[in-house]
Parts: structure tokens; C-alpha cells; sequence
């Protein structure tokens, strides 16, 4: 698309005015080329009311919504909005589209590759890093596929890019999964060789083409090996499963990606022993092979049983590169559980290794292998110490997690049944009185709750055993179970009392009154069209204004129901005006 000087000077303010309100959130603005008359054809066919204008720029804006609480649908009306409105602001033949970067990766993963084609295609005006990757990426599986489709299983854009951490010269991280299992001219290693050297050349290829200079790091795998390593729980298979986007998959990586999200591939507690225990083997292979294969060796000894460390937290693997990060996040600032100065021996590894590797460091000591023996022994140690801790910590935070949910359900059931204020020396008694003794609740569970209260009480004094634990837990799901139920089933008798259902015409519609505010729905076939109003002194409803089902529910969450609902006769003059004149209540019984 030829942009004239005019166009180019709307473009760059369109995008100052964007940055300057949301830079931290766009990941990269484009001008995207215009569609041919077979794409116009294609459009028109699907919406008739589909109208093209040569004359308008199409661009599009990529956000970051990883950090953001807010519902993806919401987020994107949101920059949708804004982006529309600053483009109107600035140029009226300006057409940008949002995307957030979910959008784009949720669309490779259901196989449908269109916006990256359209990153491909387009010319970026902004770009933090991640619109290069996928275009040199896009291009460089294009020249790939088109040559060894046949081989070809998947290839998996991965690293910082898609993790969110990118920036204008983060290296790019593909993975090229090769399908061996029906090869019989050569060897799988062979294959192996042969396909990646090409690979390889036409990454270089690729960067030519696109004039992206980042570096490209191509890792080729055939698949048995990918298969062997899937099912060591290596961490590099994990962190490529879980934060990989395929670019093109023959029905390989997206079913082991869903079935890692699912929680189906965990690491079983026989690979978490593997990695523990290759610290010390590996220590012992160091201290008679150290010429040889020592730092290797060294690296991985503190590594792995730090990863093991991170699984039987409950964290997936990370890569090598970030497992020093991770550690200190969760075991020294967040748990506090590790002294700082393991990590630095953790650190001091990988850096070790990185200059070996690079050729900046041409060699190791004696005296510095010896010290790294050492160090890593200790770590090893300390590690040792800190999964003793992290078992311990779960078995402490059960119990207390056990006993705080209880405690607060049944403060929330009592308060059901009048009871605002309930001490926890109190509770037992309270919870047989209100409860028991009425036959709200089956007497079985007075027992299961006497046995979380004592079991929690004798944790506080260290003496409880894990058979006491286990023990308090056997019952407390169905404790849990019913009395949530129970909840929900006397709610929803409370909110029927304050409803006042109308049908008008063919639709049926309802005004639920709370204690100082009313929430209309004029349509039930269409929920989460809802106002409020007011309710005044004599009855009637205030001014409406529109309103939210988000709103809505904690309304609800935090109502306090009365035991009568009275309608007082100037409602219903609202509700002539909200439903019209020949609305009729309905009357259940």
C-alpha cells in the first residue's frame, strides 16, 4: 500500500496520541496492506453489509493483556474504543483494529494462522520486539514447510517472545519438531543432521528477507527424542509445552499442550527423585572427571534438584536460564524459606557455564573447580534441608487452610440463620445450637468439625501426627459440600421473596428489590441487558441507569434479605413506564 506524506504524518500522530495513553500496553502498531479483490470478494460473501474503502489505512494494534484482571472481551472494547476514537480525533480515513496478544495466540493455537499472515504482511510503525519475532518466524516456517513439509511436525515459536517478555533485541527461540518414525534410507540422527543444517540456513535466509536482525535460535528435534524427553518430565519439554505457539502443528504439539493445561502431564514423584538424586551422582562423577566433564556436570548438579525443588512446590519446571529467578521469587522473597546466598551459588553456575560455552572463558581452575565442589556440595545440602521445609509448610498451611475455610463457611451459615457475631470459642456451640439441634444439619457433622477444631489446636502446639491430619480431612469434604449447599439453597428462597416477576407481551421481565436499591431486567432471554434504581421513602423506584451482572451479583453477595417483601402501590406506576401499560404481574405459589 503506497502511504502518501499526508498519510505517513496521521499515522505517526495516531500513534503518539496511543503511546502516549497506553504505551506500557501496546506491544506494536502496523500498517497492514490493503485487501485484494478476491479477500473484498471473500468478505462481502460472509457479510453482506461488508462495504471496502481503498481510501482508509488499515492499521493494527497489538496489547498486552497478560497482567490485566479485567475479561478479555471487556479489555478489547476497551483499546477497540480508544483506538477508534483517537484515529476519528486525528484522521477520519484511519481504520485500526485491536488485538490483544491472547487474540493472536489463541488463534494459532486453534490453527488458524490469518493475523500472523497479516503481521507478515505488514509494515510496523511500533514495535517492542514481539511483531518482529512472528514475521521473521512466519517467514522462516513458510521457507520450511514449503521444502519439507513431509518431515515437518511442528514448528513452535517459544522463549520471551511468547512468555511476554520481549523487547527489540531479545533473541528469537523456534523449535522445529522432525518426524523420524518412517525413515529407512538413513539414520534418525542423520535426518536429524541434514534437515537442521538446512534449517538453519534458511533462518538465515529469513532475516535477509525481512531485514530483521535478531537472532534466530532454531532447535531442531526429531520426534522419538521428543517423546523420550516428554516422558522424563524434562523442564525444556514443559516450558516449550506450556509458553510454546505453534505456527504450524500437524496435530503433535497442540494435544500435548491442552493435555499439560489439563494437568494430565505431571511430573510423578519418580522423576522429582531423578532429579534429586543426579546432584549427587554427578557431584561424585566431578570430582574424578573434572578435566573432562566437570562444569557440565557441575552446572546440572545444582540445576536439577533446584527444579525438583520448584516441582514439589507445586511450579512447572522452568528453563535453566530462569530457575535462579524463579528460586529467589518464591524461596527467598516471597517464602522465605532460602538465604540469598544459595542463589548466588546457583547464579554463579550458570554464569560459569555460559563462558565456557561462549568461548570467553577458555578454561577452569583447579582451585575454582574445587571451590565450585564445595559450594555445590553445600547447596546440595541446603536443597536437601529445603524439601523437608516445603513438606513441612503444606502439612502446617492444610490444616490451617483446612480449618479457616470451615470456620468462615460456618460463620457465613450462621449469619444465614441470625447470627452476626460469633467467637471461635464459640463456634462448637453455636453450630450444634443453631444447627444441630434443629436438624438443619446431620449430626455427623458436629463430629467432623470437633475433630478439625481439636486437630488444629493440637498443630498449634506441634504434637499433632500426619495420621491426626489425615484423620481431620476424612470428612471435612462432605462438611464442606453440604453446608455451601445449604447455603445456596436458602439464598435462593430469600431472593425469590424479592423478586416481583412482569410479563409484558410476549417477554417476561423481573425487578429484584434489595434493601435501598431495585435491579431491573426488562427481557430474561436477555440477562445481561440490567438497570438500577434507587428505592425511595414512599416505594417507588428512582431514576434508572444501566448497569452491570457484575454489579449485580455482589449486590446480591452482599444483601442482607428481609423475612416479607412489601410493595408499596406507587411502584407501579414504575412499572407501567418500564413495561407498559398492559404489564401483568405474576403470582406464583
Amino acid at each position: 500500500m503506497f502511504i502518501n506524506q499526508k498519510s505517513h504524518e496521521h499515522i505517526e500522530a495516531f500513534k503518539e496520541k496511543l503511546l502516549e495513553k497506553f504505551g506500557e500496553y501496546i506491544i506494536g502498531i502496523a500498517v497492514l496492506p490493503p485487501l485484494t479483490p478476491e479477500q473484498v470478494q471473500q468478505q462481502q460473501q460472509i457479510d453482506p453489509k461488508f462495504k471496502y474503502d481503498a481510501k482508509r489505512v488499515p492499521l493494527m494494534v497489538v496489547v498486552e493483556d497478560a497482567s490485566s484482571k479485567q475479561p478479555k472481551d471487556v479489555l478489547h472494547k476497551k483499546f477497540q474504543s480508544a483506538c477508534d476514537t483517537i484515529a476519528k480525533d486525528v484522521h477520519k480515513n484511519l481504520a485500526p483494529q485491536a488485538y490483544l496478544l491472547s487474540q493472536v495466540w489463541s488463534s494459532c493455537y486453534e490453527g488458524q494462522y490469518d493475523i500472523v499472515r497479516m503481521i507478515a504482511a505488514s509494515r510496523f510503525v511500533h514495535d517492542q520486539g514481539t511483531l518482529a519475532a512472528i514475521k521473521i518466524s512466519e517467514v522462516h516456517k513458510n521457507l520450511v514447510t514449503k521444502q519439507f513439509e513431509k518431515y515437518i511436525m511442528s514448528y513452535v515459536l517459544a522463549g520471551s517472545i511468547t512468555q511476554g517478555r520481549a523487547t527489540s533485541e531479545s533473541d528469537i527461540d523456534v523449535w522445529v519438531v522432525i518426524d523420524d518414525t518412517d525413515v529407512r534410507k538413513m539414520s534418525k540422527a542423520e535426518l536429524k543432521d541434514r534437515l537442521r543444517q538446512i534449517i538453519i540456513s534458511r533462518g538465515v535466509e529469513a532475516g535477509e528477507m525481512t531485514g530483521i536482525k535478531n537472532k534466530l535460535n532454531i532447535q531442531c528435534y526429531i520426534l522419538t527424542d521428543f517423546w523420550d524427553s516428554l516422558k522424563e518430565a524434562n523442564p525444556v519439554i514443559f516450558t516449550l509445552l506450556r509458553d510454546g505457539v505453534p505456527f504450524y502443528d500437524r496435530g503433535i504439539f497442540m494435544p500435548w499442550k491442552q493435555l499439560l493445561r489439563a494437568g494430565k502431564i505431571k511430573p510423578s514423584r519418580e522423576a522429582i527423585d531423578m532429579f534429586m538424586s543426579t546432584g549427587q551422582s554427578m557431584l561424585n562423577r566431578v570430582a574424578q572427571k573434572f578435566k573432562e566433564i566437570g562444569m557440565e556436570d557441575l552446572y546440572y548438579s545444582v540445576l536439577t534438584p533446584s527444579q525438583a525443588a520448584l516441582m514439589l512446590y507445586g511450579v512447572p519446571p522452568p528453563t535453566p536460564k530462569e530457575t535462579p529467578e524463579v528460586m529467589e521469587d518464591i524461596f527467598v522473597k516471597k517464602e522465605k524459606m532460602l538465604e540469598k546466598k544459595w542463589i548466588k551459588i546457583l547464579k554463579d553456575n550458570v554464569k560459569t557455564r555460559k563462558t565456557l560455552e561462549h568461548g570467553s572463558k577458555k578454561t577452569i581452575s583447579g582451585t575454582e573447580l574445587d571451590k565450585t565442589i564445595q559450594n555445590n556440595t553445600e547447596y546440595l545440602e541446603r536443597i536437601n534441608k529445603l524439601f523437608t521445609e516445603i513438606q513441612d509448610k503444606f502439612e502446617r498451611e492444610s490444616i490451617v487452610h483446612l480449618y479457616d475455610n470451615i470456620v468462615t463457611i460456618i460463620r457465613d451459615v450462621l449469619k444465614l440463620e441470625g447470627v452476626d457475631k460469633a467467637q471461635d470459642s464459640e463456634l462448637i456451640k453455636l453450630f450444634e445450637d443453631e444447627l444441630i439441634a434443629t436438624s438443619k444439619v446431620p449430626a455427623k457433622y458436629l463430629r467432623t468439625l470437633n475433630a478439625i477444631i481439636e486437630a488444629k489446636r493440637e498443630f498449634d502446639k506441634g504434637k499433632l501426627s500426619k495420621h491426626d491430619i489425615e484423620k481431620a480431612k476424612k470428612g471435612s469434604k462432605d462438611l464442606v459440600t453440604f453446608l455451601i449447599e445449604y447455603m445456596q439453597r436458602k439464598r435462593g428462597v430469600e431472593l425469590e421473596r424479592a423478586k416481583i416477576r412482569i410479563k409484558h407481551g410476549e417477554k417476561y421481565g423481573e425487578i429484584v428489590l434489595l434493601d435501598k436499591q431495585a435491579f431491573i431486567i426488562l427481557d430474561m432471554q436477555q440477562p445481561d441487558s440490567i438497570m438500577k434504581a434507587k428505592i425511595m421513602k414512599d416505594g417507588s423506584l428512582g431514576t434508572t441507569e444501566d448497569t452491570d451482572v457484575m454489579t449485580f451479583e455482589k449486590a446480591l453477595a452482599k444483601a442482607k434479605f428481609p423475612k416479607a417483601v412489601f410493595i408499596k402501590e406507587p411502584i407501579f406506576d414504575n412499572i407501567k413506564n418500564l413495561f407498559g401499560r398492559h404489564a401483568e404481574i405474576l403470582v406464583t405459589r
